[in-house]
């Protein structure tokens, strides 16, 4: 087959792939379980080499060497999620954050607002056809490889071949890298009294048929603990968890009752367990599609009683939510909440919901804030959060005034801290 003879031909070192990326080139590299570490420590070593090298992507987990100080000058982030990898970069000013909303991520590389000289991602190996399945990251790699001048890929015989639209050719690439090795997992959070008792009225307000879209975290996992007894869920989400493949084997979800992909669960990206990606691999259950497609908020909307579940930092008594940054320091980013949000907020019985513990700092301090802290970003607006979880109650603020507001948001507040919100909120004349 000629696509066997081509890709013969475009095997390389990892050194001698990343001698594509030149001083001043914009550089999109693939995130989560998918980061091309080999290919980012062979980018590290020829530093020297190199100034003023832009490297996008989006979370990052694990270490990046890129983000060590020695490296200013040479590369810069410019991330479109920031994680514990870049976190202290962006925060010293050694690198860029850009607030984004998922599903507008591809289009930066498409319409070249964010024009890109090289893409990097991590692929399967290719099937008899020559095609290499982006795996357990769809997200903006496709859009990426698909966008940049020149495409160079890590074949990892241990990424799954996921199914859906997240496959490129052999044919598309400048320069292969083959490579073995277990991809990065996430360990389970531990599921405490909190978690539970919040994913206790999120439950409630999930009913037989809905489709859901969860991230990541102890309450997703505590909701997908405790949907026995439910019927004929579905999934469209970004992130696919252990969580969802255990629901899957127990029945719990199906998708018999979709109203688009019926028994399919669609995703962007996969993050968990070995065992996880296992399940992945060829298995028509699961369709990869881009953000641009599984975020949109127009697709979201047209999936009936869609339930989408979101975090937040804090909240204050108007229903504004801080999901990126604590204060004025920059923590993660938009991520998919206000996609997944809006289109819950358009479907047919639809629930978009913020759910948070009521305190931080072992109870020290309330996450019901009367104002959020200065230089807090608001991620998602007052007019689109429909209910409030925590582990003290549901607040259900759509169609309510300000005072309505932040009576239900300091009820579902640790009583602890209800006293002071409540005084806060008339002080603010938010209550008589």
């Amino acid at each position: 087959m000629r696509w066997m003879e081509e890709y013969r031909q475009k095997l390389m070192s990892a050194a001698d792939a990343v001698r594509l990326v030149e001083s001043g080139h914009r550089v999109y590299y693939s995130g989560n379980a998918a980061a091309p570490f080999p290919l980012i420590r062979a980018l590290v070593e020829r530093k020297d080499e190199l100034r003023d090298v832009q490297l996008n992507h989006v979370l990052l987990i694990g270490e990046d060497p890129i983000g060590d100080p020695a490296m200013e000058g040479h590369f810069r982030h410019n991330s479109l999620f920031v994680g514990p990898a870049d976190r202290r970069a962006v925060n010293e000013g050694r690198a860029d954050y850009m607030p984004v909303f998922l599903f507008q991520i591809p289009r930066l590389f498409k319409q070249g607002i964010v024009p890109l000289d090289v893409a990097i991602v991590q692929t399967s190996p290719p099937d008899e056809h020559g095609f290499l399945s982006l795996g357990v990251e769809t997200l903006a790699s496709k859009a990426a490889a698909e966008s940049a001048k020149k495409v160079i890929v890590l074949v990892n015989e241990q990424m799954p071949r996921v199914l859906g639209d997240c496959f490129l050719h052999s044919s598309q690439v400048a320069a292969i890298v083959e490579h073995s090795a277990p991809l990065p997992e996430l360990p389970r959070h531990p599921i405490g009294d909190i978690e539970s008792r919040i994913a206790g009225f999120i439950t409630r307000l999930i009913e037989d048929g809905s489709t859901l879209q969860l991230g990541i975290g102890a309450i997703p996992d505590a909701v997908l603990s405790q949907l026995e007894g439910k019927r004929d869920l579905g999934i469209h989400t970004e992130m696919v968890s252990d969580g969802v493949m255990e629901a899957i084997e127990k029945g719990i979800i199906t998708g018999r009752r979709k109203s688009l992909h019926k028994e399919k669960a669609v995703l962007t990206f996969a993050l968990g367990s070995r065992r996880l990606y296992e399940y992945l691999d060829n298995n028509p259950q699961f369709e990869a599609h881009p953000s641009d497609y599984t975020n949109n908020p127009y697709i979201v909307a047209q999936h009936d009683n869609m339930v989408a579940i979101n975090s937040a930092l804090e909240v204050d008594l108007t229903g504004q939510v801080c999901s990126d940054s604590i204060g004025t320091y920059i923590y993660s980013g938009f991520g998919g909440q206000v996609d997944f949000i809006r289109g819950a907020a358009q479907s047919k019985g639809g629930k978009p919901i913020i759910a948070l513990p009521a305190t931080a700092k072992d109870g020290a301090m309330s996450r019901i804030v009367p104002v959020l802290k200065a230089g807090a970003g608001v991620v998602t607006s007052r007019a689109d959060v429909h209910y409030v979880v925590t582990e003290f109650g549901a607040a259900h603020l759509f169609g309510k005034n300000l005072r309505e507001r932040a009576e239900a948001l300091i009820s579902v507040a640790d009583p602890r801290f209800r006293e002071e919100l409540l005084t806060a909120a008339k002080e603010r004349r938010l209550i008589p």
